[in-house]
């Protein structure tokens, strides 16, 4: 019983009902975390009438083993390295950012992600996905961690 009555509270909670347009808006995640090294330094760009926007992409890497089973010790070591665009439009951690981020910085990015469209050089349509970042912890003073 105690454990319906929380989840009837819960499903309140996470979940608001207009009467008068019977809209049900519920609560969802857009989050992303990624920790990975720099890959350029960042730059800072700004469109008229609009807020600057620091920019800088970051890699993570995935690495198995091939080999006969998952739990095997033999067999070769591949690894895939993924790019991520990073954008930061809050105005102190951005400006932060645009100081401290170093290319080969190692860093951990929280944020969330966003899907646009933009127009390339050749007018061709592209589709881009950023993480739009608000929050940097940074593992790493320099290019790469002195050993």
């Amino acid at each position: 019983m105690l454990r319906n009555a929380s989840a009837q509270i819960f499903r309140q909670v996470v979940r608001y009902s207009s009467t008068e347009t019977s809209l049900i808006l519920e609560r969802s995640i857009n989050r992303v975390q990624l920790l990975g090294r720099v890959g350029q330094d960042p730059v800072m760009r700004q469109v008229e009438g609009r807020n600057p926007v620091t920019i800088f992409s970051i890699a993570t890497n995935e690495m198995w083993r091939s080999g006969e089973g998952e739990t095997s010790t033999t067999g070769d070591i591949s690894q895939k390295t993924t790019w991520h665009r990073v954008s930061i439009f809050k105005p102190g951690l951005r400006d932060v950012a645009y100081q401290h981020v170093k290319k080969g910085s190692r860093i951990l990015v929280e944020g969330k992600l966003d899907y646009g469209e933009y127009m390339d050089k050749n007018q061709v349509r592209r589709q881009a996905t950023t993480i739009i970042a608000d929050n940097i912890v940074f593992l790493s003073d320099n290019v790469r961690d002195k050993s």
